[in-house]
């Protein structure tokens, strides 16, 4: 009798740098995949945290699993480190359980506008 194990992947899809904006509002994306199939979906509270605070992400229309928010980045600011933690529950045998899984971290460069012919060709 062969058992799995349960395995889940966050995988960042927030670019490694961003022009600055004039709002200082900042997309971040993520995808959390499982194959966990006693995973509650509906319980699925996504949060990226930076400078201790936790931003609620919130589930995109079209892709099943992708998660997204803006986030407010204070001006001036180059870099920000940031996580992504994804709080869930799931049926156990006989009983409800929670869980979460925990990103590592990364970095989200702010570019200015003067930069943006840097940021193209470091694309290139």
């Amino acid at each position: 009798m062969l058992v799995g194990c349960a395995t889940s992947t966050i995988t960042n899809l927030t670019p490694k740098k961003l022009s600055r904006t004039t709002t200082g509002l900042y997309p971040i994306e993520a995808m959390f995949k499982s194959n966990q199939r006693t995973l509650d979906q509906e319980s699925m509270r996504p949060l990226v945290i930076f400078n201790n605070q936790a931003f609620p992400m919130r589930r995109t229309q079209l892709t099943k699993g992708r998660w997204e928010t803006v986030v407010p980045i204070p001006d001036g600011t180059q870099v920000i480190n940031y996580h992504f933690k994804f709080d869930y529950e799931y049926n156990a045998i006989r009983m409800r359980s929670a869980d979460s899984k925990l990103s590592p971290p990364f970095q989200l460069h702010i570019v200015d506008q003067d930069n943006i012919g840097n940021l193209l060709m470091e694309r290139e």
